[in-house]
């Protein structure tokens, strides 16, 4: 069967490449073309070979985040949607799988089912959080729904959509990953690092959560370096997938740079290896979770206008997926004006340092991952997937 994938961003292409290798084990015939990123290629031409052009769209070249970024880039968007529709009709799949996304994939979701194609949406918008209104697209135009988190069952129940529920793919995107099974002094040795204690901070994937949590990020270490306990540590900044150093460099000033650091493409051996994160908010939150890592999650909108709309519409009362998996706060979250370097050094300071503080969150992570299911869930989506098509 041929399929037609879509994901618009760093996690989307994580997931995407975990339930392309599920479609490839149980569809030998399999044909997929996509828009994702590099982990989606990488399994693709291990499947159907890098000779066999598929990658539509990279997800860097459209990844925005924040209502008035959209606004600003409507244009571009626009076209991404007019070429996706043609592109769609043109190869006439016998699915098309939307994976997060929603902006660009909601109007995906009604073209394509307006055309006669079978709609499957992976990962769940956000609907439970704001924009409830998406709900009468989502029995509109979309043929079924694949949930991926647990509190995620009885919302959809209570509005009456079909839904498939399997555990979450980041568990095993976890468990089997280089990082969980690499020693620590290998990962030290291929990056160049002296053996120290390391201190995690994720600026996210897009180009502007980075512009706004670098500044942050980075006077945060300037202060945590100067105590004399944390004189010795290094401050690793996981480079996210797609960007590239010009993204950080502004904010690497000569002064920091003995002591941070940034690494691309060993997000997950960062946050493994470190005895605390700083992250922000996303499935890398989710992720330091499930490496059992002592983490504060920091967030600032890509604008002030931006966080004062999301303000009003978010009716949830966490922003990371942990602490609305467990219904509680496990880890604290420091929104906008609150996450400020000052903030962070007293909350990082209290998770190495405060014993039972510590001890009683990494207890929550375990309720946490517990509540998401055990493993197999990217290939059982897979196998969903292609039982209902058949």
């Amino acid at each position: 069967m041929k399929y037609y994938i879509i994901a618009g961003e760093a996690s989307g292409d994580l997931h995407g490449s975990n339930l392309m290798k599920g479609i490839y084990s149980e569809d030998r015939q399999a044909d997929i073309r996509f828009w994702g990123g590099d982990l989606m290629k990488a399994v693709h031409d291990e499947n159907q070979g890098p000779e066999h052009q598929a990658l539509v769209r990279h997800y860097k070249d459209g990844a925005i985040i924040g209502f008035v970024e959209v606004f600003v880039k409507a244009r571009q968007l626009l076209g991404n949607v007019s070429f996706c529709k043609k592109d769609i009709v043109q190869w006439n799949p016998d699915v098309v799988i939307l994976i997060d996304y929603p902006g660009f994939n909601f109007k995906i979701a009604e073209f394509a089912h307006k055309k006669g194609f079978k709609v499957f949406y992976y990962i769940a918008p956000k609907v439970w959080a704001s924009r409830e209104g998406r709900i009468r697209k989502l029995k509109a135009y979309v043929d079924r729904l694949f949930i991926v988190f647990p509190f995620e069952i009885p919302y959809f129940e209570s509005k009456g959509i079909p839904f498939i529920y399997k555990g979450n793919p980041l568990v095993d995107a976890v468990d089997n990953s280089r990082a969980m099974n690499q020693p620590r002094e290998d990962f030290l040795k291929e990056n160049n690092l002296p053996d120290k204690k390391i201190i995690a901070m994720l600026a996210g994937s897009r180009k502007g959560e980075i512009s706004t949590m670098m500044p942050v990020l980075t006077e945060f270490a300037r202060k945590m370096h100067k105590l004399p306990e944390y004189s010795d540590y290094q401050f690793l900044i996981a480079g996210a997938p797609a960007r590239n150093m010009a993204d950080y460099q502004k904010w690497m000033t000569p002064d920091i740079s003995g002591y941070v650091k940034v690494l691309f493409g060993r997000t997950q051996e960062i946050i493994r290896n470190s005895e605390a994160a700083v992250v922000n908010s996303g499935t890398a939150s989710l992720e330091t979770v499930l490496f059992n890592v002592p983490q504060v999650v920091g967030y600032i909108g890509a604008s002030r206008l931006t966080y004062l709309i999301a303000k009003k519409i978010v009716k949830v009362k966490y922003i990371s997926l942990g602490n609305l998996i467990i219904d509680r706060g496990a880890f604290r979250e420091f929104i906008q004006d609150d996450c400020n370097p000052e903030a962070l050094v007293l909350e990082v300071r209290r998770l190495i340092e405060d014993k039972l503080y510590r001890e009683k969150m990494l207890a929550d992570y375990e309720q946490i991952r517990s509540l998401l299911g055990g493993s197999g869930a990217s290939a059982a989506v897979a196998h969903a997937m292609i039982a209902e098509l058949e």
